[in-house]
């Protein structure tokens, strides 16, 4: 009986993949003329296509001359567009090309989901016309985006804290900083708001309320150090990052020597957002393999996604003295019935100056075999040689950071841990 319903379902499988396949090919038959049209074209310099009709509801227009001379084009399979039924993040990869330097593969972002950006109109056009359809770039003039006029000096905490992550409790210091290096501008490098014309104060409130990912990119830049990608430019509502490497996922069955190498450098990132000369923390808020990149030539991990970056600025908060402000912050385990799942709040970052979060997160997402992403368990770091599972130390480790016993446990585990990764990368040069 067994026997015959095991062959009664791989029949049924069989067919329903046949099925598929056969109805792929009537819609590349049906569509064979705009397949050949869709390679021909350039999307990228269509104003409608990049949303560039809708600013100053948009993110930028410092990269638009580069996108309408046509220096910007989606790599072959991006220029398919039934394709982006399946890219639900709208990450897409492109060439983009110098006359004198030739091209180079970057990403685009729309910074969110068809859906998400469509909200985002409506939420414009309800506020100020209570309706959710309307002229877009009408409306944005009737809404916050534009109560920061000429006159306004300065970008205050009181008016954008709690519109995203990035300032869910800013300082007067971040603020300045986000303006200071916003690149949406030609005048960039003043920390003064009325310095920025009121397109593009329109267009960093946008981008902060929205999606702040550029911001992150823009203020703490790689060129400085920051292990986040740079940033190129917007037009419309498409921004362009430098393309880092393959995600971080590709590396899971990786030799074990360059899984170790990626792991030091996992926990080193958690250690400069964290730890740094500057006095701010960035706290990463989703942490996943498809977050993190890996350089093709120097194998530099690098974090793709900044979207879920909460900044606290320590400096303010040893000089207000919040409650328990100086008590280090233990983050929490929990089991969880998702993937990349991570227990915090964020009042409590924003409060204390000592705080483990990224370390609980790295070690607990990506690490550790409590990490569990695509069907998969035991992490990065999972099916050590047999000298380093018989010695113990790395797996103790691993637990301690991921779910500790000690009281203030994960802080001694996570220094141990980057310092015994490294001395196995030395091992394996």
């Amino acid at each position: 009986m067994l026997r015959f319903l095991s062959l009664k379902f791989g029949r049924l499988y069989r067919c329903l993949k046949f099925l598929l396949v056969v109805g792929l090919f009537v819609i590349l038959v049906m569509n064979t003329h705009n397949l050949f049209a869709s390679f021909q074209r350039n999307e990228l310099t269509d104003r409608r296509f990049i949303n560039l009709n809708k600013c100053p509801a948009c993110f930028g227009t410092s990269w638009c001359r580069k996108f309408m001379n046509g220096q910007v084009s989606f790599e072959t399979w991006g220029r398919l567009r039934f394709l982006d039924f399946f890219n639900v993040k709208n990450v897409h990869f492109a060439q983009y090309g110098e006359p004198r330097e030739g091209t180079r593969r970057i990403v685009l972002k729309r910074l969110g989901s068809n859906q998400e950006l469509a909200d985002i109109d409506q939420k414009i056009c309800k506020r100020a016309t209570g309706r959710p359809r309307c002229d877009l770039i009408q409306a944005i003039y009737k809404t916050e985006f534009a109560r920061l006029n000429g006159d306004v000096r300065l970008l205050t905490p009181d008016v954008v804290e709690g519109w995203s992550d990035l300032v869910h409790c800013p300082s007067q210091r971040l603020l300045d900083r986000v303006v200071r290096r916003y690149a949406e501008t030609k005048d960039s490098g003043s920390f003064l708001l009325k310095n920025l014309k009121d397109t593009e104060r329109m267009q960093l409130l946008m981008t902060l309320a929205f999606n702040p990912e550029p911001l992150v990119l823009q203020s703490f830049p790689s060129d400085e150090g920051w292990p986040f990608p740079k940033y190129l430019g917007a037009c419309g509502r498409m921004v362009a990052v430098n393309y880092v490497g393959e995600e971080l996922w590709s590396f899971y069955n990786a030799p074990w020597e360059q899984r170790v190498d990626l792991a030091r450098q996992l926990m080193d990132i958690a250690e400069q957002l964290t730890n740094n000369d500057f006095d701010f923390a960035l706290y990463l808020l989703d942490v996943s393999f498809d977050n993190f990149a890996v350089g093709p030539r120097d194998g530099k991990v690098i974090v793709v996604d900044a979207e879920n970056v909460i900044v606290a600025d320590k400096r303010l908060i040893k000089q207000n003295k919040p409650e328990n402000y100086d008590v280090w912050y233990e983050s929490r385990f929990e089991d969880c019935d998702k993937e990349a799942c991570l227990s915090f709040s964020k009042d409590i970052l924003c409060s204390r100056v000592t705080v483990d979060h990224n370390y609980y997160a790295v070690c607990q997402n990506l690490l550790s075999r409590y990490s569990t992403w695509r069907g998969t368990t035991g992490g990065l770091l999972h099916d050590p040689p047999a000298d380093v599972a018989k010695d113990g130390q790395l797996e103790a480790l691993l637990d301690e950071c991921t779910k500790p016993k000690k009281h203030y446990g994960r802080y001694q585990a996570a220094k141990e841990l980057r310092e015994y990764l490294a001395q196995l990368s030395n091992k394996a040069r």
